[in-house]
Order: structure tokens, then sequence, then C-alpha cells
């Protein structure tokens, strides 16, 4: 048994004779969700690339300090390897964007824009229901002569506003 095991006879066992049994190695869970395959795929490549333009970069410039041959093509591939990395960086963007549109969205049945619907039509149809409510309770038919009259606050079954949505009663309304 070693000495970081539980029960251990090491120098460390009887100093930990109080302590809990916790191993050395200890599963603690992510703080973020591991990425997905091909955007990790792309952005070890784009690492990769980014490293080597660097290196090259740099080897490019020390190259240039000491007046070598070797400057000129080191200084056209260092060119050409940022043109790469940039390719490398951005396609880790496209990447990841692309998956966040084909899988990154879950629809479920208690989604926010399906709850802010339903309550905007609970909503509306308590407004609906309250004038209608508020005509029953007091037993009588509102005036449309009234101070709220003009305002078209006051809806009576004739007017346009429930004409469009029964067209008999339009019809009849207009004909006299």
């Amino acid at each position: 048994m070693s000495r970081y095991e539980v029960g251990g006879t090491g120098a460390g066992a009887d100093a930990g004779a109080g302590a809990t049994g916790r191993g050395l190695w200890v599963e603690e869970p992510a703080r973020r969700h591991r990425m997905p395959d091909p955007v990790r795929t792309s952005a070890v490549r784009a690492v990769l690339i980014v490293s080597v333009t660097l290196t090259q970069a740099t080897i490019t410039f020390f190259l240039t300090l000491t007046g070598s041959w070797l400057a000129l093509p080191m200084a056209l591939g260092a060119i050409a390897g940022t043109i790469v990395a940039t390719w490398g960086v951005l396609d880790v963007l496209i990447t990841r964007q692309m998956w966040n549109q084909r899988y990154g969205v879950l629809s479920e049945p208690s989604s926010t824009a399906r709850r802010l619907r339903r309550e905007a039509r609970r909503a509306s149809r308590a407004d609906r229901k309250a004038p209608r409510a508020r005509e029953a309770a007091a037993g009588r038919i509102p005036r449309e002569d009234g101070p709220l009259a003009a305002s078209g606050a006051l809806l009576h079954p004739l007017t346009p506003a429930r004409a469009r949505h029964h067209p008999g009663r339009a019809r009849r309304a207009a004909a006299p």
C-alpha cells in the first residue's frame, strides 16, 4: 500500500489518521461543458497553426537581424503562415457558430417564447372578458351617447370592431 492510500503506513499516515480517507485523485465536476468534437478539432488545429506561424515569424526576425539570405524566404513563409493562421481562427469561429445553429437550441414545451405567448393570450382574453363581466354585473347595456362614446371605448355589438367578426350583423346594420 502506498502512503497516499487509505490505511497506508507511510510518513503521512499518522498525520492523516483523523482525515477522512480522501484519495490522491478526486473527480470534480467540470465548470463548463465540454466543447463539441468538431469545434475542439478546429481549435486544436488553429492553435498548432498559430504556434508554428509565431515560431516562424520569430525565426524570420532573428534571420533579418543577422542579415542571412534565409530571411527573405522565411519572411514570405511567415506571410503565408499568417494568412493560414487567420483562416484557422476563422474556422474555429465558423465551426462553433455552425454547431450552435444546428445543435445548440433545444425546443421544449416550456420554452420562454411559448410561455410569453401563452401569457399574452391569457392577458388579452382577460381584457376581452373584463368589459363583458362588468356589463353582466351591472345588468344593463352601455349607452352609445355617454361620455366615453366619442373615444370608442365602448363596444356595441354593431360597431365596426365587432362587425368584422360577424359579417351578417354588419350588413344588417348598414341596410337601414
